[in-house]
C-alpha cells in the first residue's frame, strides 16, 4: 500500500490557484466506465482500471489544474479497485498533479468523521487534495470534513447545483428571488466557513459544485452570489454534456476566474492512442484559456 503523500503546508485555495495560473482552469475527470475500458481495449477488471488511470493521469499531467477520479467506478471493482485508486491518487502527487475525489460523500456523527479521515487525512492511503460532499443531511453534518480539511490544507467540494435536471427538486426548494432556496442557503453556509479560514487575497477551502449547464439565469432567481463564496467552483458538464466556453463564461459571470472546469467524455473518447488523449487535453485546455485571460 503507498505511503500518503504529506500536502504543503499552503492551503487547498491557494494551491488550486496556483495551478490554474499556471495550467488553466481544466479538470480532467478520470472515467474508466466498462464502455471506456472496452474502448480503450482494456478488460473490465482491476488490471485495465490500472493502465486507464495511468494513462490519463500521464496525458493530463502538465496540462491542466487538477484531475478527477470518479470514486464510484474504482469502487465498483472492489478492494482491487480501491487499490489503484491509491496508487493513483499517490502518482498524481508525485507528479504534481492536484486530485479531487469524486466520492461525494455525505452522513452525520462519527460515520460523516470516518469518510473526512478516509479523503483528507494525512495518514490515509485514499488521501485527495480534495473530495466532494453531499449536503443534504444539513450543511453542518459534513463539520468533521470542514475541520479536517482546514487541518491538513485540503478542500472540500460541496454539491449547490448540480447539472441533473432532477437536483432542482431539491436545490431549488425554498426558492423566494431572495436566498432562501436550498441551493442558496448551501451557498451562504460555504461563504461563511471561508470567510472565517482564508487570508485576504486567497480563495477558503471549501468550494462547490456548480453545473457548467445550471445557467445564469437559475442562479441569478436563486439570489446567489457565486463570487462571494471566496472559493473554488468546480464547474462539470463542458463538451459532452453541452457547455462550451460561452456557457461558462454566462452561467458564472464575475465568479468566472473560480470556475474549474471539469471535462470527461471528450477527452477521454479520444483513447486508445497517447497522442490522441494528450491532444484532446491540450484542445480543451486550450479551449478554456479564454476563461484564464478574463481573470
Amino acid at each position: 500500500m503507498p505511503e500518503p503523500a504529506s500536502v504543503a503546508v499552503l492551503g487547498f485555495g491557494p494551491r488550486l490557484q496556483r495551478a490554474m495560473t499556471r495550467n488553466g482552469p481544466l479538470c480532467v475527470g478520470v472515467d474508466p466506465h466498462p464502455a471506456l475500458l472496452s474502448a480503450w481495449d482494456l478488460a473490465d477488471d482491476a488490471a485495465g482500471l490500472e493502465r486507464f488511470s495511468r494513462s490519463v493521469l500521464e496525458a493530463a499531467t502538465g496540462r491542466c489544474a487538477a484531475i478527477k477520479p470518479q470514486v464510484a467506478l474504482f469502487e465498483r471493482h472492489g478492494s482491487a479497485g480501491l487499490a489503484v485508486l491509491e496508487r493513483l491518487l499517490a502518482e498524481a502527487a508525485d507528479a504534481d498533479v492536484l486530485t479531487i475525489a469524486d466520492a461525494k460523500r455525505g452522513d452525520i456523527g462519527s460515520t460523516m468523521a470516518a469518510y473526512a479521515h478516509a479523503w483528507l487525512a494525512d495518514d490515509s492511503p485514499l488521501a485527495a487534495d480534495a473530495v466532494t460532499l453531499s449536503p443534504y443531511l444539513g450543511f453542518d453534518s459534513l463539520r468533521p470534513a470542514l475541520d479536517l480539511a482546514a487541518v491538513t490544507g485540503r478542500g472540500v467540494f460541496v454539491l449547490a447545483l448540480t447539472s441533473n435536471p432532477e437536483g432542482a427538486a431539491v436545490q431549488h426548494a425554498g426558492d423566494d428571488g431572495v436566498g432562501g432556496s436550498v441551493a442558496a442557503r448551501i451557498c451562504a453556509a460555504a461563504a461563511d466557513e471561508n470567510a472565517a479560514r482564508r487570508s485576504a487575497d486567497s480563495w477558503g477551502p471549501v468550494g462547490l459544485v456548480v453545473g457548467a449547464t445550471v445557467g445564469a439565469a437559475s442562479i441569478d432567481r436563486l439570489g446567489i452570489d457565486l463570487a462571494a463564496v471566496a472559493g473554488p467552483l468546480l464547474a462539470p458538464g463542458f463538451g459532452a454534456q453541452g457547455a462550451g466556453v460561452a456557457e461558462v463564461a454566462a452561467t458564472f459571470g464575475p465568479a468566472v476566474p473560480a470556475a474549474l472546469v471539469s471535462s470527461s467524455r471528450q477527452i477521454l473518447t479520444a483513447g486508445p492512442s497517447m497522442a490522441e488523449v494528450r491532444a484532446a487535453v491540450e484542445r480543451t485546455a486550450e479551449e478554456l484559456r479564454a476563461l484564464s485571460r478574463g481573470r
